[in-house]
């Protein structure tokens, strides 16, 4: 029973870290390419303006 407390306590605990980071970044990556698809849009109107 120590011998699984101690290997949740090692494995568990950075699990957790590396879900949360995840989760972050997933949503900042989710914006990123909305903002890169306005930038496509926007460009492409202005190649059609030239």
């Amino acid at each position: 029973m120590e011998e699984l407390l101690g290997m949740v306590a090692n494995v568990g605990f950075p699990i957790a870290v590396a879900v949360y980071l995840l989760v972050r970044i997933e949503n900042r990556l989710d914006g990123l390419s909305a903002s890169i698809g306005e930038l496509a849009r926007a460009v492409s109107e202005m190649r059609e303006e030239i």
